[in-house]
């Protein structure tokens, strides 16, 4: 459930990478529970490894956010591989956050996108993700 909850935000912010993990974590799901019951070892080992690349994944979602390292949040190419300049739906959308357009946008600013600030967040969208990331790895784990 909290991956498809997960899904629904990506699809919102139009986060292709994660969309993708998602995905792909949702079928593997789907065929560990098939050989959990069915009792197919061949799938729970395939689950096993995949929850290993689930963690993984998750570990450098949290870093990405956090900016550990010389990882951005700013750069696009990451999480929607160029093809947007969408960013974490939590990011205009997170509690109590004012988004106020900026007219005149800045002439480096795409024309179809809308220039903005977001401000009065009770909790920046990075933690709001890392959240997301953290109760993954929790799930994964037990």
């Amino acid at each position: 459930v909290s991956v498809l909850e997960r899904q629904i935000f990506d699809f919102l912010g139009y986060q292709w990478a994660p969309i993708l993990a998602n995905f792909i974590h949702i079928i593997i799901v789907i065929l560990g529970l098939f050989g959990t019951i069915q009792y197919r070892p061949r799938y729970i080992t395939g689950y096993a490894v995949w929850l290993i690349l689930w963690v993984t994944w998750n570990v450098f979602v949290i870093c990405f956010y956090l900016e550990a390292g010389d990882l951005s949040k700013e750069t696009d190419l990451i999480l929607t591989f160029n093809i947007s300049m969408h960013r974490s739906w939590w990011m205009e959308n997170g509690p109590g956050c004012t988004v106020t357009s900026v007219t005149p946008a800045p002439d480096w600013a795409p024309e179809d996108h809308r220039y903005i600030t977001v401000s009065g967040c009770f909790l920046e969208y990075q933690y709001i993700e890392v959240a997301h990331s953290s109760l993954q790895i929790f799930l994964a784990v037990s």
